[in-house]
């Protein structure tokens, strides 16, 4: 599972990072609506959660340009009735979204990425669940591999909403959690991306576990379980003993 994570770089620096223009891209042109955050309201988040708007990339369908842009955590079928089921679909097993009905369409045709510089699981030692954060060894930002999908009220309006595919753990998560994001390498936005692409046999080699040698994981202070801490205090290392061959900080 990926509850929550981080993104505490600029949108320029994600524009550089993915190639992509902080606009709202032609099949998300009429979302728009009066309160949006326009692009200078991008922020530095350090416990995003779901429910919440989150920065991800999109492929223009028409033209050859990534769109950077906000979607909402927690993705609502285009058949739902009530938008709320979208606190149940934040993330999608990628061994069987094909066969889901929520994530089927979405993985043959609405791939996108969310950008991250980190994310947390919880380690349950007794009766305490310990937060630790999960990041690339050199820090770099990276991209989970995520579903968007376009649902529309009764009453027209409509919603954009996204979620984060899973996989097996890595040698650094198994302690942790039987769960983690997939974590895309920069070779495969280009064919993720491609809105034109619709084979799953070509898919599926993509969704698979981030090797653990690439990562690094620390453990970080109990404010991280509350929605409301959204500064940098979350994200700060705690001291732990280092783990030989993880690169986790002491």
């Amino acid at each position: 599972m990926c509850g929550r994570f981080r993104l505490a770089r600029k949108k320029e620096i994600l524009e550089e990072c993915f190639g992509a223009e902080c606009a709202l891209s032609p099949q998300h042109a009429d979302t728009r609506r009066a309160g949006d955050p326009d692009d200078a309201e991008w922020a530095a988040r350090y416990n995003v959660a779901p429910g919440q708007q989150i920065a991800v990339v999109c492929q223009d369908p028409i033209e050859p340009v990534r769109r950077l842009e906000r979607l909402r955590w927690g993705l609502v079928p285009w058949w739902a009735k009530e938008p709320t089921i979208g606190y149940k679909m934040i993330n999608a097993r990628a061994e069987t979204a094909a066969e889901r009905p929520a994530f089927g369409d979405a993985l043959l045709a609405r791939r996108c990425l969310v950008p991250a510089d980190g994310f947390y699981e919880w380690k349950r030692e007794g009766k305490q669940k310990l937060p630790f954060c999960f990041a690339m060894a050199d820090d770099a930002v990276f991209a989970f591999a995520g579903l968007w999908e376009r649902w529309r009220s009764p009453e027209g309006q409509t919603l954009d909403s996204c979620a984060i595919l899973t996989t097996e753990p890595n040698e650094l998560m198994r302690n942790v959690h039987d769960r983690m994001p997939v974590i895309l390498p920069p070779e495969s936005y280009e064919l993720w991306l491609d809105p034109g692409f619709h084979k799953l046999s070509g898919l599926r080699p993509l969704l698979r576990t981030y090797p653990a040698a690439g990562m690094r994981r620390y453990r970080v202070s109990e404010r991280v379980n509350y929605v409301q801490n959204d500064d940098a205090e979350c994200a700060a290392g705690i001291g732990v003993p280092s783990e030989p061959g993880f690169g986790l900080l002491g």
